[in-house]
């Protein structure tokens, strides 16, 4: 091995450790610096004398390297050429002068600096033999990984061939082949020029390998490919000759198949004509093309909607009442409704479905009694929801120029149910949304019009679906929100809240047992008495439905559940004294709507979509110029009730025992409490009336008398709507006695027995009745007492 003069310098520079990129000696490379430490380093080289050390990092993934994270060997490099670019990063470019390795790491921070060792081997004028013949070797191996990988130019072979330096010659070479970062380090390391050529003659041979074996997998890919275009040409040779000899090819069998099926599934005429034309189609288009692929799945939709399909509906009258009954407590008008359908059903074979919307609050079993009604009537159950649905897509679906039609929702639930007569639930109608994708209430009008939607056009199908079989049910919290057009088009049926008796009745049958089961008891595992579910039903809920009540007995189960458990206890039983462990404090008062009687607070009843409220209207007097303040968010009708109450008390001040003058020496402030919730109406006309006289005379409101009803200039008082909730929420609060608009009492049909026996209802035709029972004589009584 030849001998080399070996000169030793130390020298100490800042460092930049490199990601998954090596620098030789003679290779000129830019590259990008970004990290804060990087960046000082080249500032620091750029002061002094340009030169920085540039080893590799072990792991490219590391973002904050130590000494411990990098190869201790690297090379020398003077920076030619620095250039700024966008985001704080920095491109340089350098040239590789001589290896080195650390001897020691000065500084780490703020960035780093080390001192290291270049080992400089002086070039020859001439070299011993097997130098020679190492370095004709390697040049010879370079030149069959050029003809074998194509991936360096022939031109750089005549280059290097002119390099007489045996280390320069494996740096040069080595900066040409594509070599993995740890035979890239051991070439770094070979300081020796001999040991050097050696070490990339085995690698070279290595990658010659490896360049082989890619070209063989890559002969047999391309072999394949080109029998596989083979195949095709071949394959439509033959269909040429099919052609030719007039025999069917593949399309032709799929062609007739659809048409069987078209042919077997009874449909109209003219749904038959269109989808034989399209299946006709196929025949001819190229089979490549993306058409086939639609027209395909079109003929798979016709052929299996149930155009003629449909459930037998169960007739018996008395069976459908059962299962109504045996499913839902109360709500009397909705199973009534579908039994008379059933008995007309009966009659008339040819009766078209009707089309019901259920209203009422949330928590009254609406959606639940739908599902019934359809194990009632034995048909099949389709729900959809419609809370903010605004794609009129959803309803009529996509036409067929879009990229993956499909069906609308009805469609393809009638397609899922394999059935023509489902019942088909629409719910959250007083949900729907619109936008600038079209609206979908618009698109409802024609399926809930029994006149139109045996012709229901869906945009895919282009072809009539007959939709009148289907009994459609829709429910709503409010019919407030829903479009006049649409809700013409249904008959709607009123669901209000629960009285307590219901409410016991219910959780007795259904919401007990039902929490049972699910939380892994049996019933001698839990016993609830029925005064505890009165007290739950009174001072842990207050709503029309029975959704709270529903959680607050799954909690008082689960926590029995965790007794039983922890105990080991065989049953747990929950009374009125125990209760309070399981549930808390009370959040209710009940039967105690108000403790004193007050000047200037009446009590009024409202109306809301969850059911009914009551609704404690204040007044205050206060000496100024007349001046009217309404407060509580109130809405514009309700404003003009209350100007039209005081209109009518300053006729009536002389009668009233008022001062004349109150409106010009008196302001007067009305508030209605909870003033986040906005309130509208003129039901509260008279409860404001009532609270103003009272605070004018200075005459206290009895705290047991809730009202309702909108008032005249004259005094007289109209009738309202939503008696039955209001009434309901007056007993929930323990009111005593109501006073309604004598035009009211038609809605006393509606109202449970037993709320008619604890409260006493008094009908009022004008305001003088109204504080005849509202107002507290002086003795205390009542003056209808």
């Amino acid at each position: 091995m030849e001998k080399y003069k070996v000169k030793t310098i130390k020298k100490t520079m800042p460092l930049i450790p490199l990601r998954g990129l090596s620098v030789f000696p003679y290779m000129v490379i830019h590259f990008d610096v970004g990290r804060d430490k990087s960046i000082k380093a080249l500032e620091e080289a750029m002061v002094n004398d340009s030169l920085i050390f540039l080893p590799t990092q072990k792991e490219a993934k590391v973002e904050m390297p130590t000494p411990d994270d990098f190869y201790h060997v690297g090379t020398v490099c003077k920076i030619k050429q620095m250039l700024k670019l966008p985001g704080d990063t920095i491109r340089v470019l350098v040239e590789g002068i001589n290896r080195a390795k650390i001897v020691e790491v000065l500084q780490e921070d703020p960035y780093f600096e080390t001192e290291i060792e270049e080992l400089i081997y002086e070039a020859q004028e001439e070299y011993d033999k097997e130098t020679e013949a190492i370095m004709r070797s390697v040049l010879d191996t370079f030149e069959e990984y050029i003809s074998i990988g194509n991936k360096v130019t022939p031109d750089v072979l005549v280059s290097v061939s002119e390099i007489k330096d045996p280390g320069r010659l494996a740096d040069v070479i080595a900066s040409y082949v594509y070599l993995k970062p740890e035979d890239k380090q051991k070439l770094l390391e070979a300081f020796h020029p001999h040991k050097r050529l050696e070490t990339l003659q085995i690698i070279l041979k290595e990658e010659i390998e490896v360049l082989k074996i890619e070209e063989k997998i890559s002969k047999r890919v391309k072999k394949q490919i080109s029998k596989v275009q083979k195949e095709y040409y071949l394959k439509e040779q033959m269909k040429a000759i099919q052609k030719e000899l007039g025999e069917e090819d593949g399309v032709e069998q799929e062609v007739e198949e659809y048409k069987e099926k078209i042919n077997k599934v009874k449909m109209p005429k003219e749904v038959k004509e269109k989808a034989i034309n399209e299946a006709e189609r196929l025949l001819k288009l190229n089979p490549a093309s993306a058409e086939v692929g639609v027209i395909r799945t079109y003929l798979d939709w016709i052929v299996n909607l149930p155009w003629n399909k449909q459930t037998r509906d169960r007739v018996d009258i008395k069976k459908s009442r059962e299962i109504l009954d045996k499913d839902h407590y109360g709500l009397k008008d909705v199973k009534e409704r579908i039994l008379e359908y059933l008995a007309v059903r009966h009659l008339s074979k040819n009766m078209k479905g009707p089309i019901l919307c259920l209203v009422g609050p949330p928590g009254v079993g609406k959606t639940s009694i739908a599902k019934s009604i359809a194990k009632a009537l034995n048909r099949k159950f389709v729900r959809m929801s419609l809370g903010g649905v605004r794609d009129e897509a959803e309803i009529r679906g996509h036409r067929r120029t879009y990229v993956g039609a499909i069906p609308g929702r009805i469609i393809s639930s009638i397609k899922k149910v394999g059935s023509k007569n489902p019942v088909f639930l629409f719910d959250e109608i007083d949900k729907l949304a619109s936008d600038f994708r079209g609206d979908p209430a618009s698109a409802l009008l024609e399926v809930l019009d029994p006149e139109q939607n045996s012709t229901f056009t869906d945009h895919f199908l282009e072809a009539p679906f007959d939709l009148s079989k289907v009994m459609f049910i829709t429910t709503a919290n409010t019919t407030s929100t829903i479009p006049r057009p649409l809700l013409d088009r249904m008959e709607v049926i009123r669901i209000s809240g629960y009285t307590e008796e219901e409410k016991v009745e219910i959780a007795k049958r259904y919401l007990i047992p039902k929490q049972i089961k699910e939380h892994g008891l049996k019933e001698e595992n839990v016993n609830i008495s029925e005064n505890v579910i009165r007290d739950v039903i009174n001072r842990y809920t207050r709503e029309a439905g029975v959704r709270n009540l529903e959680r607050t007995i799954a909690n008082i189960i689960r926590k029995a559940a965790k007794r039983i458990v922890e105990e080991k206890l065989k049953s747990v039983r929950v009374n009125t004294n125990t209760l309070e462990k399981y549930l808390g404090v009370p959040r209710y008062r009940y039967g105690t709507a108000e403790k004193e009687n007050q000047v200037g607070l009446a009590i009024g009843l409202a109306w809301t979509p969850v059911g009914g409220d009551t609704l404690s209207i204040e007044v205050n007097m206060m000496k100024g110029k007349g001046k009217l303040q309404l407060t509580g968010q109130l809405g514009d009708v309700m404003k003009e009730s209350a100007m039209t109450g005081i209109s009518y008390i300053r006729s009536k001040a002389e009668e009233l025992d008022i001062d004349e003058k109150f409106y010009e020496e008196m302001d007067i402030h009305i508030h209605v409490p909870e003033g986040a919730i906005p309130k509208d109406g003129p039901s509260a006309g008279i409860t404001m009336a009532t609270a103003v006289i009272s605070a004018l005379t200075d005459i206290p409101v009895n705290s047991n008398v809730a009202m309702t009803g909108e008032i005249t200039l004259r005094g007289r008082v109209l009738p309202v709507g939503g008696i039955k909730e209001k009434v309901l929420a007056a007993n929930r609060a323990g009111i005593t006695k109501i006073l309604l608009p004598e035009d009211n009492k038609k809605d006393m049909e509606e109202i449970p027995g037993k709320v008619k026996r604890k409260v006493q209802f008094v009908f009022v035709k004008n305001m003088d009745e109204v504080l005849e029972h509202a107002l507290v004589k002086e003795d205390g009584k009542d003056e209808s007492k």
